[in-house]
């Protein structure tokens, strides 16, 4: 990122400089070496789930691989996966045993592994970055495998669809040591490691912005972002691909302007315009789709290769406001004019900043047919129903806004205070279950009352409860524990 972000995100210098020693946490995140911003556990998810996983990957010698069973998720100590089989070459010869993944080959060595006789049934040495390890350092015979470039070649794939808590992880039963040494530390203290977690969680987002922002023009990148926060948790992947499939210049060029031509090319390329009526529609139903459809049958020839499947949707589950056809409306009146416009940087305090996100991303889709439905059956509401409520608009703000800003070079430490002033998100399960691990159950949630304290919650338990291998016994944040907060009750650290 540019260095002017390395002042706004200061405070997350400490809280990466404590974990540094740690063996298996941010250590194996290093995206300014690789061009990979991502963490290990993301690569153990694509190993493990065959909808992330290349249907064929390739040896460093060029033999091709499928995988016959991943292997057991092992959330203890050792190899990654256990019990995998591989199917190796033209002839698939069958290849049984443990699967270690790394992001780089030489993180072999550098973890220690090349002495440590857990690893001993090893067969594969899965890595993002392609090249081989050091001579002599894996076991013999073990196949070394890069997924980069086969994800790369994959247009629909994208880490930030990777649920990480969906997948295997062990969380800690009874007291956790942490807790225990949390105790011990003033509310200062525990907000300056909050708060140092916050900042580090939105630095890495800005991280990733900025790898892609190396690649694709910095309006596409907003408007995939913005998309992927559209969709929310369940349809953020296909919210993202088909940000993709109908590229934001394509977008505006089709629509001319016209927000319901563009809501109809992207609800025809997400196979979700209905084939025919239904009963219970009214007359204002019938109208509307079938103006959408006067609009995508004569385009629909040149976009069937491109269309997702229907089936790509979560829609069963939602909560009805959620309804992706509603929040395409909001897409489609966000990025058919120039509205988007004033999001792509900030106002000149966090307070018109905040003010102007909410009024731009509330207003959207006012006086469209999705304002006051819910649902294609059923008569409008009596009152308006928000396409984008305040509090997504505060999390795109907080999630993608600022962390497209610092990638840009538009933050620096002048407005190191905007952080503080996050707007508070909200309530988020995991942001609960982390503070009763670290602070049990009946602890004061004032502590987290912030924005940047919620983000910090999260990024703990990412850094540290997902990748909980020992039971809690040699958890890294009890080593950064002595010394993280303790003279920064403000949070701040050196700079990046």
């Amino acid at each position: 990122m540019p260095q002017s972000a390395s002042a706004f995100f200061a405070a997350a210098a400490r809280y990466r400089e404590e974990l540094e020693p740690a063996p298996r946490a941010v250590r194996e995140r290093a995206p300014e070496e690789t061009g990979f911003a991502y963490s290990e556990r993301h690569l153990r998810c694509v190993w493990f789930d065959a909808q992330w996983r290349p249907p064929v990957l390739q040896t460093a010698q060029g033999e091709a691989v499928r995988v016959e069973r991943p292997g057991r998720w092992n959330v203890e100590a050792g190899p990654d996966f256990l019990d995998a089989v591989l199917l190796v070459g033209s002839a698939e010869r069958r290849v049984a045993g443990d699967v270690e993944i790394h992001v780089r080959p030489v993180d072999w060595r550098r973890h220690g592994h090349d002495s440590d006789p857990r690893y001993a049934r090893v067969v594969a040495h899965v890595t993002y970055a392609p090249g081989p390890a050091p001579a002599g350092v894996l076991p013999a015979g073990v196949l070394e495998i890069s997924l980069r470039d086969a994800l790369r070649a994959n247009p629909a794939f994208s880490f930030e669809a990777i649920d990480l808590a969906g997948y295997p992880y062990d969380l800690p039963t009874g007291d956790p040591p942490c807790r225990a040494a949390l105790a011990e530390r003033s509310p200062e203290e525990l907000g300056a490691l909050l708060d140092a977690a916050g900042t580090e969680r939105l630095r890495r987002k800005g991280q990733r912005i900025a790898e892609a922002l190396r690649e694709q023009e910095a309006r596409q990148v907003f408007y995939e972002e913005t998309m992927a926060a559209l969709g929310y948790k369940q349809n953020s992947a296909p919210f993202r691909l088909l940000a993709r499939r109908v590229p934001l210049a394509v977008l505006r060029e089709e629509a001319g302007g016209d927000v319901e031509r563009a809501y109809a090319l992207l609800c025809g390329v997400a196979s979700l315009l209905p084939a025919k009526s239904a009963p219970g529609w009214d007359a204002e139903t019938r109208a509307f789709v079938r103006r959408l459809w006067d609009v995508w049958w004569k385009r629909r020839g040149d976009w069937t290769a491109l269309a997702l499947p229907r089936a790509a949707w979560a829609r069963g589950a939602l909560r009805p406001q959620n309804n992706p056809l509603r929040r395409l409306t909001a897409a489609a009146a966000l990025f058919a004019a120039d509205r988007y416009e004033k999001l792509l940087q900030p106002a000149s305090t966090m307070e018109e900043t905040t003010r102007d996100c909410v009024d731009v991303l509330t207003d959207l889709g006012r006086g469209s047919y999705w304002h006051r439905r819910l649902r294609w059956t059923g008569p409008p509401s009596a009152a308006p129903v928000a396409l984008i409520g305040e509090d997504r608009a505060g999390a795109i703000l907080t999630n993608v806004l600022l962390p497209f800003w610092a990638a840009r070079g538009l933050l620096d430490g002048t407005r190191r205070v905007w952080l503080e002033q996050l707007p508070i998100e909200e309530d988020h399960s995991r942001v609960r279950e982390t503070a009763a691990i670290l602070f049990g159950h009946d602890h004061n949630p004032a502590l987290y009352r912030s924005g940047l304290r919620r983000q910090g919650l999260i990024q703990i338990f990412q850094d540290f409860c997902l990748e909980n291998r020992s039971g809690c016994r040699r958890c890294a944040l009890l080593s950064m524990l002595p010394t993280l907060g303790r003279g920064h009750p403000s949070g701040d650290g050196k700079s990046d």
